[in-house]
């Protein structure tokens, strides 16, 4: 929010010498964080005055443009007391008139420096200038005509101009609406600022009664729109000037004049935070209705765009059917335009959710849908309808017309229970419930009641609810620099917990495989989850919706890391990096649907029911890993060819993290989205699925912009932690020689390499060392369906030399085995 000072302080009083830095620091520790200190003549140097033109001649160009030399009276600014010549394009002003003038030595915006040079024929020394020469406005067209007693020639021009202004831009949160307008503001400055008094409110006016001759309004949704407020002026003057106090107040306001109606409109938004729209009332036909719109409603709005309204969305409507989207934007058909002769002014209170959910279903963001959407004081309607009216009567020549419509009443504001040490116990500050009262009652709260404080938030502050928001506005007001700062005291010799060592052990195994690791948001969208291929029973797809998601298009809470991966992996190759291999650690959410969760106290520890039935409410959110990798495996040069990468790999990324858990992993085929059908394995650790590798189906690739044959794996890290072996004892080695067995089997093409390597293993015995596949084949010599898979077994003794047959014996045994429980026969 930018707000102008002297706007501010033209409502409340501070003591002389306040600083604008003092203002500033004190709104600050408050909760207004100052974003910047603007003032718009800050970048102009030198003499800047006010000139009288006392001659102008036109003279046509070759190149068809027609320049005029003018002789401007600048009195002594030049140092001679002569007029001044200079060059000047514009056209929009005469002898007589009051310009404003930069002569030699002065400096615009944008470090332009002014000095004489000759130019057209003519010696050129300054400059006639206009708005947007002045960083004032966009205008450009014509210079800037001052009022006739502006001042006098060579007069300095920036207070004139208000040049010399100092706008203040405040950070304003969610909850504060009530800043975004000058009243708010100045509401702040009388609680923060020491010594502040005379807070004059610019909606605390007298305003005429309602009556039955103003324009008929009917409101068919009370909880949508609780109070409508219409009145109307005829006789407006359309080519009215919007005066320009208006003007500079707007523009350093941040937003840009556009004509006196529409001008005064978002005059007394930003001077009271209530949002006013203007109808062409010529154009309105019949009653006023406000009511939901209905399914296949459309509604061309101001910015040219034709909309399909939602049965959610509130709507403004007369006899010709929808007219505005309300307390969002208005529509093209009722639109104040150069020929508007009749304002219809409507000052309604909206529903602050249906404002939200409007602004986001149609990506509209307004000055008046950020202040609607955030709750705005119910009760100022008919003042702000009042002063927009007083506006268009004084500078529009408009009569306001009689009659005043208003239906519905303002909401009642909730009386909260506070106890009157809450702040006390919260802070650890010393506060005295004097002090707490004191406090509520500056920010406008009515307080009565001791020990139990019965406190009514005012109308402008729709975020006090709860007993907690009272104490945080009394500690904000005694000030949060003096919360007092306690350290706990830290246990000794404790370090990281295992579960932190563990994660910075798969963490460091995995970059020393050459995997970058990568942290993305955890929110997805519908359409995240169709890019996987995951079918409409996938448990992947019971998702946890957000209130206030950051995104519409990825609205939830992620149950998998792969499309948050594999969205950074297809960023990388589209910027040429083709050979990626990324990883990353994080929660995913899986809902439980157990309701809502009990809010905890904060001025004591929460017991351990409330902790179970806070942690039962919860969704689950176990850590997971999720690795990618695409192109290469490894580079080719002078030693070789390259290797691409493929399923294996990421079944091995996962191994190699299991092996630093201390794990045995095994795999299995499977058919899971989003992998490749047949290039998936699933992975299990004692017989308990942990997740899935292999290579990405390629629709998926081409989804997320990954080459053909990417490959990925996610598995449940929680799970793999729970499991781990913390320390690893350090594996025994034998002295003695190793016997050497190959085996090769012929099984079915269906039946898992890693289920005959178990059985060997089994069949082995404890003499068995280690076992490796060497060689897969398939072909002929073992007929249609059927695989070859060969083995190495390495047989070896811990405490002797093995005898001549035990390891034949051994081997035997481990292949009569996998044909018991494989059907694998040996290969000759």
């Amino acid at each position: 929010m930018k707000a102008p000072l002297s706007w501010i302080l033209d409502h409340i009083d501070v003591p002389a010498g306040t600083t604008t830095e003092h203002i500033t620091d004190r709104l600050t520790l408050t909760g207004l964080k100052l974003e910047a200190i603007e003032s718009p003549g800050r970048d102009i140097t030198g003499p800047l005055v006010i000139g009288r033109v006392l001659t102008m001649e036109a003279e046509p160009q070759k190149n068809g443009k027609t320049i005029n030399w003018c002789t401007v009276d600048v009195g002594d600014a030049n140092g001679t007391g002569e007029p001044q010549g200079i060059v000047c394009g514009a056209h929009n002003f005469k002898p007589g008139d009051l310009v404003v003038t930069v002569l030699p030595g002065g400096v615009l915006p944008g470090g332009f420096e002014i000095g004489a040079r000759k130019t057209y024929g003519h010696l050129s020394a300054g400059m006639i200038c206009s708005s947007r020469e002045l960083g004032l406005g966009d205008d450009h067209d014509g210079i800037i005509v001052l009022p006739a007693d502006a001042g006098t020639p060579g007069q300095d021009v920036r207070p004139v101009l208000g040049l010399d202004e100092e706008t203040i831009e405040l950070e304003i949160n969610p909850d504060r609406a009530y800043a975004l307008s000058i009243r708010g503001i100045a509401r702040e400055v009388l609680v923060s600022v020491e010594g502040a008094s005379g807070f004059r409110d610019p909606a605390l006016r007298d305003t005429p009664p309602a009556d039955d001759l103003g324009h008929p309004v009917v409101v068919e949704d009370a909880e949508g729109c609780p109070v409508f407020v219409a009145r109307r002026v005829s006789g407006f003057d359309p080519s009215a000037p919007t005066p320009d106090f208006m003007v500079r107040r707007i523009t350093a306001a941040g937003m840009r004049p556009i004509s006196l109606a529409v001008d005064v409109t978002n005059y007394v938004m930003l001077e009271t935070g209530r949002p006013i729209h203007g109808y062409d009332a010529d154009k309105v036909r019949g009653a006023l209705v406000v009511r939901r719109a209905r399914d296949g409603e459309r509604l061309t709005t101001l910015d040219g765009t034709e909309r399909r309204l939602d049965p959610g969305d509130l709507v403004v409507c007369d006899d010709s059917g929808i007219i505005g989207l309300g307390g969002v934007m208005g529509g093209e058909t009722t639109e104040i335009s150069g020929s508007t002769t009749s304002v219809l002014v409507e000052a309604a209170h909206w529903d602050a959710v249906s404002m939200y959910r409007t602004g986001r279903r149609h990506k509209i963001t307004s000055e008046a849908g950020k202040r609607n959407e955030r709750g705005v004081d119910p009760t100022i309607c008919e003042a702000a309808a009042d002063r927009v009216v007083e506006l268009l009567v004084e500078h529009g020549g408009a009569t306001a017309e009689p009659g005043v419509t208003v239906v519905g009443t303002p909401p009642a504001q909730p009386v909260v229970e506070v106890a009157g040490d809450l702040a006390a116990r919260v802070s650890g500050m010393p506060i005295t419930e004097e002090r707490s009262v004191e406090c509520l009652r500056a920010v406008g709260c009515e307080v009565t009641g001791s020990g139990t404080l019965s406190v009514t938030p005012p109308p402008w502050r729709p975020d006090l609810t709860d007993a907690q928001d009272f104490s945080e506005e009394v500690i904000r007001l005694v000030g949060y620099d003096r919360v007092p700062s306690v350290l706990p005291t830290p246990p000794s010799g404790r370090g990281l917990t295992r579960a932190q060592q563990l994660r910075r052990r798969v963490g460091r195994t995995l970059a020393g495989e050459g995997f970058v690791e990568v942290v993305s948001f955890p929110f997805v969208g519908a359409s995240d989850l169709d890019a996987l291929g995951l079918p409409a029973d996938d448990p992947r797809r019971d998702v946890l919706e957000l209130t206030n998601p950051l995104s519409a298009e990825a609205g939830s809470m992620t149950t998998t890391l792969l499309p948050g991966v594999l969205r950074a992996a297809g960023k990388n190759v589209g910027h040429g990096n083709a050979d990626v291999a990324l990883f990353e650690t994080g929660t995913v959410t899986l809902p439980r649907h157990a309701g809502p969760a009990a809010i905890l106290p904060v001025d004591r520890r929460p017991t351990a029911e409330e902790l179970a039935a806070l942690d039962a409410a919860l969704p689950a959110q176990p850590l997971h890993l999720a690795v990618v990798a695409a192109g290469d495996a490894s580079s080719g040069g002078w030693w070789g060819e390259a290797r691409p990468v493929s399923w294996a790999d990421a079944v091995e990324a996962v191994r190699s993290v299991t092996d630093a858990l201390g794990l045995d992993v095994t795999a299995a085929a499977a058919e899971v989205a989003p992998w490749h059908p047949g290039r998936c394995a699933e992975l299990s650790v004692d017989g308990e699925v942990v997740g899935h590798a292999g290579e990405l189906h390629p629709t998926v690739c081409q989804a997320f912009g990954l080459p053909k044959r990417s490959v990925a794996a996610e598995v449940d890290l929680d799970l793999l932690i729970s499991r781990a072996v913390h320390l690893r004892q350090a594996p025994a080695f034998s002295s003695y020689p190793v016997a050497k067995e190959d085996v090769a089997l012929v099984v079915d093409a269906a039946v898992p390499a890693a289920d005959v390597e178990a059985a060997l293993r089994e069949g082995a015995g404890e003499l068995l060392e280690s076992i490796r596949l060497f060689d897969v084949y398939t072909g002929d010599q073992v007929g249609e369906g059927k695989k070859s898979l060969a083995y190495a077994l390495r047989f070896r003794a811990p405490d002797r030399t093995l005898k001549e047959g035990e390891a034949a014996t051994a081997r035997d045994a481990a292949v009569a085995l996998a044909a018991q429980q494989t059907g694998a026969v040996q290969r000759a």
